[in-house]
């Protein structure tokens, strides 16, 4: 069981940076791999970014290639996500998720967070 909790979201301008944090707690966080995903109003959960757990490798939706950003310190048990030259059609509810196995899939993860809002918007 792994529970997860997500910080960080807020209103920011076009062209700003924001960066999200995820802290997890529960049994071994540290082997689990952790995914960023986004859900904007009207639309499907999507993968953001992933990474995992056994060997660092991250993985990214192509539309936030090159300014986004994952890392995660296993010592404070967190992952984050910097997000930089962010767009209005960032815009949306950021979740934090983990799952066993090396997945990132919007509808495959086994735990997830509560969520933190992120709108870009001038």
């Amino acid at each position: 069981q792994v529970q997860l909790v997500e910080s960080g979201g807020a209103l920011v301008q076009p062209g700003g940076s924001l960066r999200l944090s995820c802290v997890a707690s529960g049994s071994n966080p540290n082997y689990y791999t952790i995914g960023w995903f986004r859900q904007a109003p009207g639309k499907e959960r999507e993968a953001v970014s992933c990474i995992i757990s056994s060997d660092g490798s991250t993985s990214y939706a192509d539309s936030v290639k090159g300014r986004f950003t994952i890392s995660r310190d296993n010592a404070k048990n967190t992952v984050y996500l910097q997000m930089n030259s962010l767009k209005p059609e960032d815009t949306a509810v950021y979740y934090c998720a983990a799952h066993p196995t090396p997945i990132c899939l919007p509808t495959g993860m086994a735990y997830w967070g509560q969520g933190t809002q992120v709108t870009v918007s001038s």
